[in-house]
């Protein structure tokens, strides 16, 4: 620190800085010296401004990098104990455990009635590509704010019902609000999707996987990827259809799992084999 920075207004030695220093006509001083500012002089309104804005700058940053740890995680932390909390309270009556597994029915299945209100729970997930204990509440509905945020996996309204013909299109996060869909990049033709109601079960098998726009809503028509001016074919199939936002942390896209009923069975003869570990 120099002699001036330090606050003493004297002038540096010529030992100090030789080549610098030079004496002015007095011979006191530096020629030309300048008189340090004192330390009680009022700042200059730009370095005040510029002050300012670091300020604001760091406290936005702040505020910014808690919201992403509240969006990200916990967010995630409250959905899936909300998603727990919601299977338990179906209070549905547990299938047998076996040995034995429920018998294999591949003629027309019961279905239920679409829910007429929206966020009507109806239906269970289970992934097995995605845990042994994976399993998510379905209710009727995609809106956010009341159905995929607080309850997990929405039903698009007006597609088919579990077991039924044409395609039982289904949505859910991938991530944030306990991200039921996180792994959907994850699964594979001949991996089983299987859907509880109370009663029944439907077990699906996924067939392709692919990514598209969100203007493409041809996914989830009766037979996905008939568009709006193409005529719908006779239904003869029961799909499935699993979208989520693609790539991860962003909805410019959707990742799109499509998949087909390969059997069904009554929830009171057991469990179907995909989920007996």
């Amino acid at each position: 620190m120099t002699h001036a920075q330090a606050g003493h207004n004297v002038p540096l030695p010529q030992e100090v800085f030789p080549i610098a220093y030079q004496r002015g006509p007095s011979g006191m001083g530096p020629r030309n010296a300048r008189r340090p500012q004192s330390a009680g002089s009022p700042m200059r309104p730009v370095a005040w401004l510029i002050g300012v804005m670091g300020e604001l700058l760091v406290t936005a940053g702040l505020v910014l990098g808690l919201f992403v740890v509240w969006q990200l995680w916990w967010t995630d932390v409250e959905g899936a104990r909300a998603q727990s909390e919601i299977i338990a309270e179906m209070d549905w009556e547990a299938a047998p455990t076996g040995p034995e597994t429920a018998t294999e029915n591949h003629g027309p299945p019961p279905v239920m009635a679409e829910p007429p209100d929206a966020g009507t729970l109806f239906a269970q997930m289970y992934i097995p590509r995605f845990g042994d204990n994976y399993v998510k509440p379905i209710a009727e509905g995609t809106d956010k704010a009341t159905v995929l945020d607080t309850i997990g996996i929405g039903h698009y309204v007006g597609t088919a019902m579990p077991g039924d013909l044409g395609n039982f299109a289904v949505a859910a996060h991938r991530t944030t609000y306990g991200k039921p869909f996180n792994q959907i990049a994850e699964l594979k033709p001949g991996d089983p999707l299987v859907v509880r109601t109370k009663d029944t079960w439907y077990v699906y098998k996924v067939t392709e996987s692919q990514i598209v726009y969100p203007q493409n809503v041809e996914v989830i028509a009766p037979v996905p990827g008939v568009t709006a001016d193409e005529p719908m074919p006779e239904l003869t199939k029961r799909f499935i259809t699993l979208t989520s936002c693609h790539p991860m942390f962003s909805a410019t896209e959707r990742y799109i799992v499509h998949g087909e009923l390969e059997y069904w069975s009554p929830v009171g003869e057991g469990m179907p084999k995909e989920l007996v570990s």
